[in-house]
């Protein structure tokens, strides 16, 4: 499906630079960017040398717990070129090596997303305007912090925690 018109308002949608979206369809009345129904994304598990375990404080996402990497896939991109492109562009990590996990239906916002586990060797985060604040954790620690509510992160480190054995 490709929306023309907001579902909400009902206004001509316009388009709009998102983060490292690009442009998207977006409601200037409803403030709310619009993607190809069902969207396709990634959702990322970011594992380092030390087995620690990448979070991201994404405050449009969640004021109170931390998630893990994930976006859209962009037109004309595999999946795989999408989990390099996100890790990077949100972390400033570059994906060594990445395994499959599974792939997720996120009903709240119709996504299809696809779960991986992207190995890297750490390194300084860089900048993102899409992140607010980011940090390792010891994998016996990501349960204090990672949003498990209205989120696939928490669902997403259980199923690669349980597919590495960890």
């Amino acid at each position: 499906m490709k929306f023309k018109y907001c579902p909400i308002c009902g206004k001509r949608l316009s388009e709009k630079s998102i983060g490292d979206e690009g442009l998207v369809k977006f409601c200037l009345t409803c403030n709310r960017p619009y993607f190809d129904m069902p969207a396709s994304c990634v959702e990322v598990l970011v594992i380092n040398e030390h087995n620690q375990i990448l979070l991201l404080k994404q405050e449009y996402i969640s004021k109170t717990h931390w998630t893990i990497v994930s976006g859209y896939v962009k037109n004309g991109e595999t999946i795989e070129e999408t989990v390099m492109r996100e890790v990077l562009e949100e972390t400033g990590q570059k994906v060594e090596r990445m395994k499959y996990v599974e792939s997720y239906y996120f009903k709240p916002k119709q996504l299809i997303m696809s779960g991986f586990i992207a190995f890297v060797q750490s390194k300084p985060f860089n900048d993102s305007n899409e992140v607010d604040d980011i940090m390792w954790c010891e994998i016996d620690e990501v349960n204090k912090y990672i949003a498990r509510v209205d989120n696939m992160s928490g669902i997403h480190f259980d199923n690669s925690m349980r597919l590495l054995n960890l």
